[in-house]
Formats: structure tokens, sequence, C-alpha cells
């Protein structure tokens, strides 16, 4: 809890994937992905309850031996390759508040798929969401400006074209704006922007800035790097007893 406001994690952990098969519990350095999520919450004290939404009892089984109950399994039509995050939220935390008989008022969404994520990155976004009464809080990363959309190109038949017209003028990085891309490491919501709103923004989404790298794990290289990362930080989880 925080300043009154109960808070609810949601971390998403579906069994499906196009790139790696049950990519969320893929071992790096021996420990199951998702783990290095729940170790996070574990340490934060204004975390009310943690929910794992998984619709696999493999994940289930993990989950539950580190310490965390799932009491209940997403259902297969919320488990599909095109259902949105949102959809996710919204029916988990409608089903858990009425498990717990409780009403969350911060929803955090931690995907698994970010293992680099620290326990301040989590404490800024859940303090800026209520202190400056955003809808909802994303932790973003600068984007290489080598990647930015005025350089990127598509192919149209035999030839090649701008993405954006205006793509044609730039000449150096200097004339590319700043851009920034989600994470992964946090999304802070408030509870109406989950039933009201139904979308991860809100009318007036807010930001925080993650100033290192900040993996999101989708290939087979993403994990090698994420295993070279962790073991250069020194980061090694122990199953919990």
């Amino acid at each position: 809890m925080y300043k009154k406001k109960k808070i609810l994690v949601i971390v998403p952990a579906r069994s499906g994937s196009k790139g790696i098969k049950f990519k969320n519990i893929k071992k790096i350095n021996g420990v199951p992905l998702i783990i290095y999520t729940l170790e996070v919450v574990k340490k934060i004290k204004m975390i009310d309850y943690c929910l794992v939404s998984t619709d696999s009892k493999k994940i289930l089984k993990i989950t539950e031996d580190f310490g965390f109950k799932v009491p209940f399994l997403r259902p297969k039509y919320l488990s599909g390759d095109l259902v949105s995050d949102i959809d996710v939220i919204k029916s988990t935390l409608e089903k858990i508040e009425k498990v717990n008989n409780v009403k969350y008022d911060i929803i955090l969404l931690l995907q698994p798929t970010s293992p680099l994520r620290k326990v301040n990155d989590i404490v800024m976004a859940v303090k800026k969401l209520v202190n400056e009464k955003f809808d909802s809080v994303w932790s973003l990363s600068l984007s290489d400006k080598k990647n930015h959309p005025l350089k990127q190109l598509k192919i149209e038949g035999k030839n090649i074209r701008y993405f954006d017209i205006k793509g044609e003028k730039i000449i150096a990085r200097q004339q590319l704006s700043n851009l920034y891309q989600r994470n992964g490491i946090v999304y802070a919501l408030t509870r109406d922007c989950v039933i009201k709103n139904k979308n991860l923004m809100g009318s007036n989404p807010g930001y925080i800035l993650i100033d290192r790298i900040s993996l999101n794990i989708d290939t087979k290289f993403d994990l090698e790097f994420a295993e070279f990362l962790l073991k250069k930080n020194e980061i090694h989880y122990k199953k919990s007893k």
C-alpha cells in the first residue's frame, strides 16, 4: 500500500510464444526467467498482492514453489497471440478482487521478459502515478537514433522508399529528435484506467526513464545476452525453500 492505495501486481506468463516455447520459464543462469521478476516483487513492501496470470500448470507450479499463490488459471480465450494486455489485466483484476474481496487502486503490469528491472524502478513508477495523479506511468528507454523512424525504409515491389517522406531531408543525426520506446519493466495503472478507459494509457499518461540497458526478451539471442548481463552484474537468485 502507498498513501492508502492498495497495489496489485500482475505478472503475465502464458505458455505460448512464437519465438521461444515456454519462454517465461526458460532458465537463465539456472533460474527460470519469471523468478527474476518475482524476486523483485518480494523486495517491495508497498505491494499488497502479486498474481501470476498463466494458462500453464507448469508455470503455476514454478510460481507456487517460489512462494506465490495462483488462485486460477487464465482461460484459453485470453491466451492467444493476438490477445491484448488490457483484456488480460481487466479480466484478472476483476477475478482476483472477487477472490480476495479487495478493491485494488493501483495495478502494476510486470512482464517477466524484462529481467533487468530493479526495485527502485517499480517504486518510482508508483510514486509518480500517485503523487502526480497520472492515469498511467510507463517505463521508457531512449531509442538509438540509428533506428529512428525517419531513417527507416520500406520495400514497394522492386523499389525502396522512405517509411516517412520527411526522411529524405535528414542529413545528420542532429536533425533527429529524441524518441523513446517502452521497455516492459513496469506499467503502473490506476484502477479507472483499467476498468473505465480500458487501455494501458488513459487520458493522462506519464513516464519514468530508464538510463541503463533494459532488455526485453523475444529471441534465443536475447536469452543469451540476458544471461551474460546478469552474470556480469552478479545477479543470482536461488529457489526459495
